[in-house]
């Protein structure tokens, strides 16, 4: 038995999550990628991720593994498989690890941005990748209003319906709020105003990250003071929270071995 370990891109448009559904006409990351395996080796493999990304969320760097007998070489799997994968999945690396490595038990940290526009019209080809907002948001107010977040806490009031954790208490190592005023795409700039959120922890509640980015933007937006966030955060109350974030500005970024 071998243990294939695989660090994925995806765009997350099109895909109800990463997370296979009962029904096969419910397109997913994890069943892609299983039919693909399935195709190329003859076996029908689980692939197990280090995160379960929502539905319409993206993954610059996503890390999964499945286990097979397959003797095929690791070059031969990464090549057919990019080969049988639609473009919008792609694998950057393989690689073969001890049978006892597991891609979500043994990650350290996750890593997760977001990407805002602060402008009124933004071109076409970005507006399925970020959140536009077309008001000022006060940038300042939204710096101040993170640093409550830091460290371990229950994060209840951002914690998505649905969610099967056990509990909701998790540890924030870094958050920051970056502003610039121009994106690069396919070797043109894309002017404008934009802000990238990112936040590193242990790991997240459903809809964690997007239920933060949402009460960051009511603060943006001054709706709210910066001292807010930390009456929300102990109220251990979703209600109190912001609105959820649209899933197509949030990015996988990185996994932390």
């Amino acid at each position: 038995m071998r243990n294939i370990t695989l660090n994925i891109q995806y765009d997350g448009t099109n895909y109800k999550g990463w997370q296979i559904q009962p029904s096969f006409k419910i397109l997913t990351i994890q069943g892609v990628l299983q039919e693909a395996i399935y195709k190329l080796t003859g076996q029908y493999c689980q692939v197990i991720a280090a995160g379960r990304t929502d539905a319409g969320v993206h993954a610059l760097s996503q890390i999964a593994s499945f286990k097979t007998t397959s003797i095929l070489e690791i070059e031969v799997i990464l090549r057919a498989l990019n080969a049988i994968l639609p473009d919008d999945i792609r694998i950057h690396e393989i690689a073969e690890k001890d049978l006892g490595f597991h891609p979500r038990f043994d990650a350290k940290s996750k890593t997760y941005c977001y990407l805002i526009a602060n402008f009124n019209v933004i071109t076409p080809f970005l507006a399925r990748y970020l959140w536009n907002i077309g008001y000022n948001l006060d940038f300042n107010a939204m710096t101040a209003s993170v640093k409550c977040l830091l460290g371990k806490h229950d994060f209840s009031s951002f914690r998505g319906s649905g969610c099967g954790a056990k509990t909701t208490v998790r540890t924030i190592f870094s958050i920051s709020i970056e502003a610039f005023d121009k994106i690069d795409f396919m070797t043109f700039a894309q002017k404008g105003s934009f802000i990238k959120v990112s936040i590193e922890a242990d790991s997240f509640l459903r809809h964690m990250a997007r239920n933060i980015i949402g009460t960051i933007i009511e603060i943006g937006r001054k709706r709210w003071n910066p001292d807010d966030m930390e009456k929300i955060l102990f109220s251990k109350d979703r209600r109190c929270a912001g609105t959820t974030a649209p899933a197509r500005g949030l990015y996988l970024q990185r996994i932390n071995y």
